[in-house]
């Protein structure tokens, strides 16, 4: 069983900056695909971005140039760093993983950009 929990979520002023982090237990970390989806209200959840085991990334065209995905297999953690925040960021954001045929979902944790 895997394990994710998310944190780095909070209040922030637009054109502000905010750093999510995602730790995963198990030792099948490097093997995953893990991404970060984000739920806001009344809206359906929409896919962020994306990180493979070999580093490539993948973005959605409303974070492109200002959100940032990456990871660190010693630590079996991803991190979302999001820069230039807008008020549309406001949503909650989950970390997603796959591997070996399954999906596993973090918590959550809420990220508000209002001034």
């Amino acid at each position: 069983q895997v394990q994710l929990v998310e944190s780095g979520g909070g209040l922030v002023q637009p054109g502000g900056s905010l750093r999510l982090s995602c730790a995963a237990s198990g030792s099948r970390f490097r093997i995953a695909v893990m991404d970060w989806y984000r739920q806001a209200p009344g809206k359906q959840r929409e896919l962020v971005a994306s990180i493979i085991p070999g580093g490539n990334t993948n973005y959605a065209d409303a974070v492109k140039g200002r959100f940032t995905i990456s990871r660190d297999n010693a630590k079996n953690t991803v991190y979302l760093q999001m820069n230039s925040l807008k008020p549309e960021d406001t949503a909650v954001y989950f970390c997603h993983a796959f591997y070996l045929g399954s999906h596993y979902w973090g918590q959550g944790t809420q990220v508000t950009v209002s001034s």
